[in-house]
């Protein structure tokens, strides 16, 4: 694979990270987020994936320290002699790990040199977050009989593991320079016009949304795909709207991704790994949560929201609530106008005092690399596993 690079002396701690690419691209999103900000801390990560397609345009410069290979599908995979026994293995949102690797975490139980087995879950803000964060699931069956692994789930409070967020993250952002980052993307905003960034699934209400934008001199700057796709097609329908300008973007690595959000006035965002570089960038933003077809994501996007905007001034809060139910096609009345409460000049400068009051509240807390960095030392008896 293009992506690897040497393997660091064995006197690093090696942590494996395995994830599996459902669809879309946030699981390996927050995989090499993780595995780079777990190697820029001095550890040596193996991420095996099953599809890293996605890494030619997200990272495709690899990271030092950060090794990408096959999921492996038999033993030889663990047996060939530059693979060293990982002191950490990391199973990213129930993907299961494979075989070869239950096989090997068996043997080295038995000689009681076992890796720390940690299940790195979804991020929600839901109660069940905190009372399941940190607790053992020991296995009962399979290849893993006997064996224990142990929870750890994202999250915004102090009870539970945390947000991503490097430890230069700060320094990049004061010292990052908006106007240089768009001339060197070709973006360029007329005099007076915001810069809105979209992300997003299929959502039915693009065309509502680019007709409330449209209420100001607008530059929409598009992702590849749905939102490209979708945005397209509405101005076809609709003919266009005179304030609003679109440019869409090629794919952007995760490191311009983050830039992107710091140039925006407002940014719209889906999944995770969007929605915690929104959180970072202090800047209004509006979550579009994976839809589920049981209905369960209007729960989560309701906890979320409570948190979010437990400190907020009521009616701004209600505004923002309302907007991103619509945004979700979530809300329980016909409510147009949810939109356009939030788009004059005095309602976007309140939304960001409140995008960057949560985020200097979340700030004050562990980062997840930090608290997941503990949590294995705390949980192992592998002397590679103390960093």
């Amino acid at each position: 694979m293009p992506f690897n690079v040497p393997r660091h002396p064995c006197h690093r701690a090696t942590w494996d990270v395995f994830c599996r690419v459902v669809d879309n691209h946030g699981d390996v999103g927050v995989c090499w987020r993780l595995a780079t900000d777990l190697a820029e801390r001095g550890i040596a990560v193996r991420l095996w994936i099953d599809d890293a397609h996605a890494l030619t345009w997200m990272a495709p410069g690899g990271w030092p320290g950060v090794e990408v290979r096959a999921w492996p599908v038999a033993d030889e995979a663990f047996a060939i002699a530059d693979v060293e026994p990982a002191a950490v293995v990391i199973e990213a949102f129930g993907c299961g790990l494979p075989d070869p690797c239950l096989r090997r975490i068996a043997l080295a139980h038995q000689r009681s040199a076992a890796p720390v087995w940690i299940n790195l879950e979804y991020l929600s803000a839901e109660p069940y977050v905190e009372r399941n964060h940190g607790l053992p699931s020991l296995q009962g069956s399979g290849l893993a009989r006997g064996l224990t692994s142990w929870y750890f789930y994202p999250g915004f409070t102090e009870g539970t593991g945390g947000l991503l967020r490097e430890a230069d993250l700060l320094q990049r952002q004061a010292a990052f320079d908006p106007e240089a980052w768009l001339a060197q993307h070709h973006i360029t905003p007329l005099p007076g016009e915001r810069l809105v960034s979209l992300f997003c699934y299929a959502n039915p209400n693009v065309p509502e949304l680019l007709q409330a934008l449209g209420a100001r001199p607008t530059l929409l700057l598009t992702t590849p795909c749905h939102a490209t796709d979708q945005v397209a097609q509405a101005l076809a329908r609709s003919g266009g709207h005179p304030n609003l300008r679109v440019q869409a973007l090629p794919w952007l690595t995760q490191i311009d991704y983050d830039h992107l959000l710091w140039s925006c006035d407002l940014n719209l965002v889906r999944g995770e790994d969007s929605l915690v570089r929104a959180i970072w960038a202090g800047r209004p933003f509006l979550w579009q949560i994976y839809p589920q077809d049981d209905g369960v994501h209007s729960a989560k996007l309701a906890a979320f929201l409570a948190k979010a905007l437990q400190a907020a001034d009521p009616a701004m809060a209600d505004s923002i609530r309302r907007a991103a139910f619509r945004w979700n096609n979530l809300s329980e009345t016909n409510d147009p106008d949810a939109w356009g409460r939030l788009h004059s000049p005095s309602s976007m400068s309140a939304w960001a005092r409140v995008c960057t009051d949560w985020r200097t509240e979340l700030l004050a807390q562990p980062d997840l690399v930090t608290q997941l960095m503990a949590f294995a030392n705390a949980k192992s008896s592998h002397p590679q596993a103390k960093i």
